[in-house]
């Protein structure tokens, strides 16, 4: 019987359909441009390659090892190693979850004096649920260099913003990601707004 086939995986996988679905129906993400994971086992469950939050169904998904190969399933998305470097650094991280968020998108493209803690602290509620939030260094999506990254920067926070890309958060189930990515888009949406109202009050 495959990994896929087992129902703990399954209601884990229509967990990840529901907040896909809520996600691509809200407008938080678009095209083929997000993926997610959780763990099971010694097994990661990923998002196959190419697939839409809007139509994701129980096919979509791969399986993969902790070093990446391929053991069930469709291609994975390319982005598995970021998931992996997650579950790498810490057992307890249940599930990852990676879109191009609006704000938190918009966040990453600005210079930050501080990459290990880029998100300021208007409101207590991302430090409670995430904890401090770093930039890892632009690469391409997908490349050599972007894991390379991940993988040196993997210890500096909690969750992170890719640069020029978008936000990539752990947690403990897929439904525990999605608050804190929900959290994270906020605060960055709090951020960016305090940011424009101080750069109009210089010109002012």
């Amino acid at each position: 019987m495959s990994i896929l086939d087992c129902s703990e995986v399954q209601k884990s996988i229509n967990d990840c359909i529901n907040v896909a679905h809520s996600l691509f129906n809200r407008n938080k993400v678009s095209g083929s441009s997000a993926n997610l994971s959780f763990r099971y086992q010694d097994y990661v469950v990923i998002t196959s390659s190419g697939s839409s939050f809007g139509t994701l169904d129980v096919d979509a998904f791969s399986v993969v090892s902790l070093d990446g190969n391929l053991l069930a399933g469709r291609k994975a998305s390319k982005e598995a190693p970021l998931h992996l470097s997650f579950y790498k650094k810490d057992p307890n991280i249940g599930a990852v979850l990676h879109t191009h968020s609006f704000y938190s998108t918009i966040w990453s493209c600005l210079n930050h004096s501080d990459s290990k803690d880029i998100i300021p602290k208007y409101t207590p509620y991302l430090e409670m649920k995430l904890g401090k939030v770093g930039l890892i260094p632009f690469a391409p999506p997908g490349s050599k260099e972007l894991f390379a990254l991940a993988e040196e920067h993997i210890n500096d926070a909690n969750g992170f913003l890719l640069a020029n890309h978008g936000p990539i958060v752990p947690g403990k189930n897929i439904y525990d990601a999605f608050y804190i990515l929900e959290e994270l888009e906020e605060s960055c949406k709090i951020a960016w707004y305090f940011r424009q109202e101080k750069d109009i009050a210089r010109i002012k």
